[in-house]
Formats: structure tokens, sequence, C-alpha cells
């Protein structure tokens, strides 16, 4: 999640998006909302004459880089990529809204944010046979919106700094001052925290993490890819909010990187949607359709974790609980500032 608040950001939203919507947004809503026998051979053709379309993603750019060509070498569609931060995303999105721009195609974020978007009615339901090999916990009932990977909060270490064998098993064991300066978090991980907190009880874990951060004073770190270079190159010899792929990819690249698993996971889903009006409706229906379907062995060789049924698996020794994206924005603030306070204790 994010420290600042985006409430106002999709509020702004809600106002500019009912100024513009031209004639053809209906069509492309009829189009959306009924998969056809005929529909994907429609797409195919209409977005290639078309040729592009316009994706706004917090991906990490090598990875997107990836999947963009692999599309466009099955449909001759090119992928225009503006990669940014979720909030930098919603940002944008509102800047634009307010100018009347629908400038965006697809846009793929974190799903608590696409909820936000689509209650703020930016995104565009879409009716697919491809929902139903989704796992049911990761896909709303709306349909605004699919996940396309699962994001696992996992905590990680540097091999040369901390042996296995000496690893905590639990999050009390963090308590022991013996882990003083070798913690770290990243800064805007509050739906982590929450999960956590609602898994132990609330005082009782309110009270653990209290203990833990006025005893070892976690290192608090501005993004997971920093905090996973951090755990890298050993300044940050445990990490506890990063997340698995990073992890993943690190050590198969040479890096002295591990990850395992306090119980629970905590797991949240990325999601990718098609705008409510977008400038390349053929190829942004095609895309979408595309990201949870054929381009999930490839997300599952760069180490994310699938939302198909047959492609799904879980980590041995440890339960998952997804952040639930439907989640009241108001609780989700809360959870973020008690996120802030937390890390406060660390100065």
């Amino acid at each position: 999640m994010i420290h600042m608040s985006i409430k106002s950001l999709v509020s702004s939203i809600a106002v500019s998006a009912a100024c513009f919507l031209p004639a053809h947004a209906a069509s492309f809503a009829e189009l959306a909302s009924k998969d056809t026998p005929q529909r994907h051979n429609q797409l195919v053709e209409q977005a290639r004459k078309e040729g592009s379309l316009t994706l706004y993603t917090s991906i990490p750019s090598k990875d997107m880089a990836v999947l963009a060509a692999d599309f466009e070498k099955r449909y001759g569609v090119r992928v225009n990529v503006w990669r940014a931060s979720t909030l930098k995303v919603v940002q944008r999105l509102v800047a634009e809204h307010k100018a009347n721009q629908w400038n965006f195609d697809v846009v793929d974020i974190s799903s608590p944010e696409l909820e936000a978007l689509y209650r703020e009615d930016l995104l565009q339901e879409v009716d697919s046979k491809l929902h139903a090999a989704l796992l049911e916990d990761a896909m709303p009932s709306h349909r605004g919106w699919a996940p396309q990977f699962i994001t696992l909060f996992v905590q990680a270490y540097n091999t040369n700094a901390i042996k296995k064998e000496d690893l905590p098993k639990t999050y009390a064991d963090l308590r022991d001052p013996k882990w003083k300066g070798l913690l770290g978090v990243e800064a805007s991980d509050g739906d982590w925290y929450c999960g956590q907190i609602e898994h132990l009880g609330q005082e009782q874990g309110k009270q653990l993490f209290d203990d833990i951060v006025k005893t070892n004073k976690w290192s608090v770190r501005s993004g997971h890819s920093l905090l996973a270079n951090m755990v890298v190159s050993g300044e940050v010899p445990i990490g506890l909010t990063t997340y698995s792929y990073m992890i993943d990819q690190a050590k198969r690249q040479g890096a002295p990187v591990d990850w395992f698993a306090i119980d629970p996971i905590i797991a949240r889903t990325n999601g990718i949607a098609v705008s409510r009006q977008p400038a390349n409706p053929h190829a942004a229906l095609l895309f979408y359709e595309y990201m949870i379907s054929d381009a999930q062995p490839l997300i599952l060789k760069m180490d994310y974790y699938s939302p198909v049924k047959k492609l799904a698996s879980s980590p041995k020794g440890a339960s998952i609980r997804f952040v639930d994206p439907l989640t009241d924005r108001a609780e989700i603030e809360r959870c973020n500032q008690a996120f802030m306070e937390l890390n406060r204790l660390s100065n």
C-alpha cells in the first residue's frame, strides 16, 4: 500500500470522469461485456489495424519488456509502456481526467488501487471465459479488473550475514535483542502489518510489533526494489516485507540471498484493467486477455505466483492470507497510518 491517501485522488477522478464520455464508449462496453465465440478473432484483426496500445503499469521495466515483446511477436501490436509506482500511476490518471483526457488503454497496478479506480467508474467491466480459470479468491465478482500475478510478502536474508539455522521461527523471536540493527521493512506496507495484526489478535499483535521495533529499531526503506537491494548488499541483513519474486530473481543471478516465511504469508494481487474509454479498444481487450492467459507461463518464469488455478502453487510450510482489495478505503488508511506510527518508533 501507499503512505499518502489516494482518497482525494480518486474522488477527483470521479468528477472529471463524468464530464467526458464520447458516443463510442457505449459500443466498446458492449464489445467488452459479450465474450462471443467470434470475439477473439475480431480482437486480433482489429487490434492489428489499431497497431498499438498504451499501458500504465507498476511492473518492473525488465519484466514488462519481456511481456510486451511476446505480445507484439504474437499479434503485431506494439505496447507503449509508461512505468511508475502505483501511486504515481494513480496521480497521472487524476491529472489526465481533470484535463478530460483518456490517454491510457490498459492499467496494471496493485489491486486495492484498481478497486478504487473501478469504484470511481474509470474501468470497464469485462466478460471473458478466461476468468473461470482464475482463483476465485483473487477475482472480483464485478469483473472490473482481473488478477495477473500474486505478490507474496516474505522474509529475506543475506546468506553471508545470517545462517539459515539461526533464522527466527516466529515474529515473537524478533523480540530478542540479538536482532538489533539487522531488520528492515518497506515504508508503505501497511497491508502486511494489518494482516499480521489480524492473525495475531489486535492487542497482542500490536504489542508484539511495538516491542520488536522499540527493542531492535528496524530500518525503514522506501521501495521494495531498494529493500531487496539492501538485503543483497548486506546493509539490511533481514528484510521482513520483501517481495518473493525479487529475492528469487536476485538469487538466480548469484546474489547471496534467500527467503523464508514466518506464518502466515500476506499476499496481494496485482491486477489488470481496461480503460472505460480506450483509444485502442480491441488492442486493449486483447492485451487484457493475453495477460491472464498466454502470458502466465512467462510470469511464472519471472518468479511471480500465478492466479491461474492449474499454475497456482503455495509456498511450503506457511499459509497464505490475501489482502482483500474490496476493503473499505477508510480501513486501508487506518492500516497505513498505524504502520507509519509503528515505524516512527524506530526514530
